[in-house]
């Protein structure tokens, strides 16, 4: 057998490496070859000459004209698409791992397969119409739901930033950085619901029950509280005011309070009481199986969590640094307050309601993060685990079985601060927000109350009709039986268990 010609080699290696260069930086020239009547034009930065009008650059060898591009700030893309992928570990590894951990050992696998598959669903939601209807041009000039002009991602450029979109320094990142960024938080939403339906709700209803969920609830409260336009709505609708009617209101919500964990909390306390109950609940046991499995969920929610609210500063800006201090200051205070309310009311420190705890800070400072101040954090820790802890609490004493607890932790410590974001905001944080009212401005706690109480009828009011409706044309209803649920789910619904020690 004759030795390989290594030179040889190596030139032909050398060669196919200088070609695949060449044709990179020849993609690269043409990326930004937009020309001025492309459809995707309007929704995007270009750079204009002194007069507003936009820079041309003219092939001499063809005569084809094409816009400049706005600057695309590589250091604050590179945080956004890191704080994108710490958005997403929260769901299918710390989200499954907190649900999984909290629920029964037969339904483990059960309760982790729901949220795992969560992220690949609405993925595929967003990119297809989510996105739009979310974040793209208003229908109607309402404020209330986007249309479809950018349904499949079309006009979503990845070498352009959008005309809206951006951080206090401007328009830095490509638009479809902030497209896939705010894709994870629509993967997330639906997620947290799972706890209410755990260990008993039939996967494949589950599967189509989050797909209508996401469009018909997430999407049209995505839209009303964070959409943003160029001016009048780019042209359609003269006077349009620029922002969904809960951002033309002045409602804040820097990250999610309102859109996410209200959402998604009060609509799982819908799910909870027309489910019914688990069969043996207040009869048999059930506790969490494995709490070591708990504290890791919280721990990877804790950790990207900084994406979560840092990340929405939308660029590597200062109140992208005052959202990561607020974050930890109210996440440890939170998990320290549930731990002495716990200790003080048991008896004895709860390892699980300390981590409930982060939990409810990291809820409750969501929406206030890029607003307030570590002080305030502080006291928004304090207040969260008060309320959800209290909260809980109610709903034991209720027999209201939201398994997992999402309406008290997600739904309540939401609700908490949307209000608390209105009472300590200081805009010297963000300069688009506002004070509240402990600085002055009463009139912003009426604002963000509109938008957090509106978030809440019209999460619970669509998730009633949605269930209803699914449960009358579900073959069989959409709640497993009392065999497959005395079975447990995981044997039932995937033919598989968590531990296998045989």
């Amino acid at each position: 057998m004759s030795k390989p010609d290594w030179h040889r080699l190596y030139t032909i290696a050398i060669v196919a490496v200088a070609f695949l260069v060449v044709l990179g930086l020849l993609q690269q020239q043409h990326a930004f070859a937009y020309a001025p009547d492309d459809p995707a034009v309007p929704y995007h930065c270009w750079q204009t000459n002194e007069d507003g009008t936009f820079k041309i650059v003219v092939d001499n060898s063809t005569g084809a004209q094409s816009l400049v591009p706005c600057e695309i700030n590589h250091g604050d893309n590179a945080w956004m698409l890191t704080s994108a992928a710490l958005v997403l570990m929260m769901t299918p590894a710390g989200l499954a791992m907190f649900y999984a951990g909290l629920s029964r050992q037969k339904n483990a696998v059960n309760t982790l397969h729901m949220t795992f598959i969560t992220t690949g669903v609405i993925a595929v939601q967003w990119a297809l119409w989510g996105y739009s209807l979310a974040f793209g041009p208003d229908a109607g000039g309402y404020g209330f739901i986007g249309t479809l002009d950018w349904a499949g991602l079309q006009n979503v450029l990845h070498d352009v930033p959008s005309d809206a979109y951006g951080g206090i320094t401007g328009f830095t990142i490509p638009h479809m950085t902030y497209m896939v960024f705010q894709m994870m938080f629509a993967i997330i939403t639906p997620a947290l619901i799972v706890a209410s339906m755990a260990e008993r709700m039939k996967f494949s209803a589950f599967i189509i029950f989050i797909v209508i969920w996401a469009t018909f609830v997430y999407d049209f409260a995505a839209h009303w509280t964070w959409e943003i336009t160029a001016p009048d709505n780019y042209g359609r609708n003269p006077g349009y005011c620029n922002f969904g009617w809960g951002g033309c209101l002045g409602a804040l919500d820097f990250a999610g309070g309102t859109v996410i964990h209200i959402t998604s909390g009060w609509s799982g306390l819908v799910i909870a009481l027309m489910l019914g109950r688990r069969l043996g609940y207040g009869k048999v046991p059930m506790e969490p199986h494995n709490i070591s499995l708990v504290v890791l969920g919280a721990a990877l929610l804790w950790v990207g969590w900084f994406g979560f609210n840092a990340g929405s500063a939308a660029a590597a800006a200062t109140n992208a640094t005052s959202a990561f201090v607020a974050t930890q200051i109210a996440t440890g205070m939170a998990a320290v307050t549930w731990s002495l309310i716990s200790w003080a009311h048991t008896g004895r420190p709860s390892t699980v309601g300390a981590a409930s705890g982060a939990v409810a800070g990291l809820v409750a400072i969501t929406p206030a993060s890029g607003f307030v101040s570590p002080m305030s954090a502080i006291i928004i820790g304090i207040l969260a685990s008060i309320v959800c802890y209290a909260a809980v609490a109610f709903k034991n004493r209720r027999k209201w079985d939201d398994a997992l607890d999402t309406w008290g932790v997600h739904g309540i410590g939401g609700l908490a601060g949307a209000l608390l974001t209105g009472i300590l905001a200081e805009k010297r944080f963000t300069p688009w927000g506002d004070n509240g009212l402990a600085f002055g401005n009463p009139a912003q706690l009426y604002e963000n109350a509109a938008g957090a109480f509106a978030a809440v009828a019209w999460a619970m009011g669509l998730t009633a009709a949605i269930i209803k409706i699914m449960d009358l044309v579900w073959p069989g209803g959409i709640r497993v039986t009392p065999k497959e649920e005395e079975v447990g789910l995981d044997l039932s619904q995937h033919g598989e268990r968590a531990y296998v020690t045989e």
